[in-house]
C-alpha cells in the first residue's frame, strides 16, 4: 500500500465513526483532494474501501476495526425495514437451522441484495402490518431493529404461500413438523402481544395461528 493511500484513508478513518459510510460521508472526507470521485474509485478497485450496494460502503479489511453486523447492514441496505421471517426465528432460536440470507420486511416494495457481506431479502408488508412488533438491539457500538420472536412467526405464516392456514389442526405439521419449532417455545409465547399483532393482520390465517397458538399455551395439543 502507497504512502498516498494510508494518508487517504487515515483521513477518511478520524472521519468516519463507525464502520459504515454513506457517498456523501465519503465524499465529504476527501473533500480537499482533486478529483475525489475519482479517489473513491481508486479505493474501490484496490480494496481499502469495500462497496456493500450503491451509495452504502465500507473499510476494507486492512482498515476495518471489526466486521459488520449483518443484522445493521440490513437496515440500512433497504428501508425503512426490519429484521424478520426466516432470519429472525433463528436468531431468536426457535428454528434449529443458521439462516444464510437475512430476510427482513418493509412497507416498500420487496426487493433483494447480493453483496460482499451476503444475501438480503425484503419483503413488502402494508403500513399497519409493518409497524408493529419490532424491537431495537444494540450490540457492540452499534442497534439494529429485528422482529420479536411473536412478530417473526406471525410474518413467516403470513408470506408463506405454501401453508393456507385454513383449518387450526394444520398448524401443528407446519410450526412442529415443517418449521421444527419446539413445543415449550409457542407456549412461551406472550399471548398478548400475538393478539396485539394479529390484530394488525386482519386475516383467517393469522387468527387461526393464535387460536392454535392459545391451545399450546393450555397443553391440549402439542
Amino acid at each position: 500500500m502507497n504512502a498516498s493511500n494510508v494518508e487517504i484513508m487515515d483521513r477518511i478513518r478520524s472521519a468516519v465513526p463507525g464502520e459504515v459510510f454513506d457517498y456523501q460521508c465519503l465524499l465529504g472526507a476527501l473533500v480537499d483532494y482533486g478529483n475525489p470521485r475519482n479517489k473513491i474509485t481508486q479505493l474501490l478497485n484496490t480494496g481499502l474501501v469495500v462497496r456493500i450496494r450503491k451509495g452504502l460502503y465500507c473499510f476494507g479489511s486492512s482498515f476495518r476495526k471489526t466486521a459488520p453486523t449483518r443484522e445493521y447492514l440490513a437496515n440500512l441496505i433497504y428501508g425503512p425495514s426490519y429484521v424478520s421471517l426466516d432470519y429472525a426465528l433463528s436468531y431468536h432460536g426457535l428454528i434449529p437451522e443458521n439462516v444464510a440470507t437475512v430476510t427482513s420486511v418493509t412497507p416498500v416494495r420487496s426487493a433483494k441484495f447480493d453483496t460482499p457481506f451476503g444475501n438480503f431479502s425484503y419483503r413488502m408488508l402494508s403500513g399497519e402490518r409493518y409497524s408493529c412488533g419490532a424491537n431495537l438491539i444494540a450490540t457492540g457500538d452499534v442497534t439494529f431493529l429485528i422482529a420479536g420472536p411473536e412478530k417473526a412467526l406471525i410474518d413467516k405464516v403470513w408470506v408463506d404461500k405454501r401453508f393456507s392456514g385454513r383449518n387450526i389442526s394444520d398448524f401443528e405439521t407446519y410450526l412442529i413438523e415443517d418449521l421444527r419449532i419446539e413445543s415449550d417455545m409457542l407456549r412461551d409465547m406472550n399471548q398478548g402481544l400475538l393478539r396485539a399483532i394479529a390484530s394488525a393482520y386482519d386475516s383467517l390465517k393469522i387468527h387461526n395461528l393464535i387460536k392454535f397458538l392459545k391451545q399450546v399455551k393450555g397443553g391440549s395439543r402439542a
